[in-house]
C-alpha cells in the first residue's frame, strides 16, 4: 500500500475522532441554560490577563485623579483612594486576579492534555484492533495452525466508535434516561 494513502487514512480516522469529540462539547454547550452561558462568559472575563491590566490602569488613575483633587481646594465628589485604607483590599484584588488567570492558563493547558491523551488512547484502540484483525487473518491463512471460530478476537477486531461510547454515556449518566434509550443506542 503507498505510505502516502496510509498516512491520508491515517489523518482521516483522527479528524474523524476530533470531529466527534467536538460535536459533543458543541452538544453539551446548546444544553446549558442561557443563564449558565453568560456566568460562564464572566468567569471567563475575570481569568483573562486584560483584566488584570485593566484592574491596574482604573487604580492607578483613580489614585492619581484621587491625589489631584485632594491637593486642590474645589471638591469634585470623586470618591478618594486612600492606600492605607483601601491598598489591601486592592492588593487582594489583584493578587486573586493574578491566580485566576494562572488557573485559567493551567486548566486550559491540562484540558489539552487531555485531548491527546484521548486521542493517543483512540489511535492505539484502532490500531490494536488492526493487529488483531491481522492475527486472525493469519491464523486463518496459516496450514499450521488449527482454524477455529474465536468470538472474542471478533469482537475485538471492530473499533471503538467515539459518537457510540458518547451516546452510551449520555444515556447511562443521565437520570431521565430509560433502558429503552440505551437500548436505542447499542
Amino acid at each position: 500500500m503507498n505510505p502516502s494513502l496510509q498516512q491520508e487514512q491515517f489523518q482521516e480516522k483522527i479528524l474523524q475522532n476530533v470531529e466527534t469529540i467536538i460535536g459533543f462539547q458543541a452538544q453539551r454547550r446548546q444544553n446549558l441554560p442561557k443563564h449558565q452561558l453568560l456566568l460562564e462568559s464572566i468567569a471567563t472575563a475575570f481569568g483573562q490577563p486584560w483584566f488584570l491590566y485593566a484592574e491596574l490602569i482604573f487604580f492607578s488613575t483613580w489614585g492619581i485623579v484621587s491625589h489631584l483633587f485632594q491637593s486642590n481646594s474645589v471638591d469634585w465628589g470623586v470618591p478618594q483612594f486612600n492606600l492605607r485604607e483601601q491598598g489591601i483590599g486592592v492588593i487582594s484584588l489583584v493578587i486573586s486576579t493574578g491566580v485566576l488567570i494562572y488557573q485559567t492558563r493551567e486548566e486550559e493547558a491540562s484540558e489539552e492534555r487531555a485531548h491527546l491523551a484521548l486521542q493517543l488512547n483512540l489511535i492505539t484502540e484502532q490500531k490494536i484492533a488492526k493487529l488483531i484483525a491481522l492475527v486472525e487473518e493469519l491464523r486463518a491463512d496459516s496450514p499450521d495452525i488449527r482454524d477455529r471460530l474465536d468470538p472474542e478476537a471478533a469482537a475485538m477486531q471492530q473499533t471503538t466508535d467515539p459518537q457510540v461510547v458518547i451516546d452510551i454515556l449520555q444515556a447511562t449518566f443521565n437520570p431521565a434516561s430509560t433502558e429503552s434509550e440505551i437500548e436505542t443506542i447499542s
